[in-house]
């Protein structure tokens, strides 16, 4: 029994893999934070693109700003 519980105090295996976890759940955390942040960012881009197509659609007289 005693033999058991020193190699089970020296597996460091499941600890490994728990730290491995750990990291990849905090990469995970911080790209899932990034895109949020730039998905923002993106569709106010994609707005102003549209606006300004809309306003040159317009100035160019054919007066409709969606497609069909």
């Amino acid at each position: 029994m005693k033999s058991l519980l020193k190699r089970f105090s020296k597996n460091e295996s499941g600890a490994t893999a728990i730290e491995y976890g750990l990291i990849a759940a905090l990469i995970a955390v911080t790209i899932i934070g990034m895109v949020t942040l730039a998905g923002g960012e993106l569709k106010d881009t994609f707005d102003t693109v549209q606006q300004k197509l809309a306003a040159a659609n317009t100035a160019a007289g054919t007066g409709t700003t969606t497609p069909p």
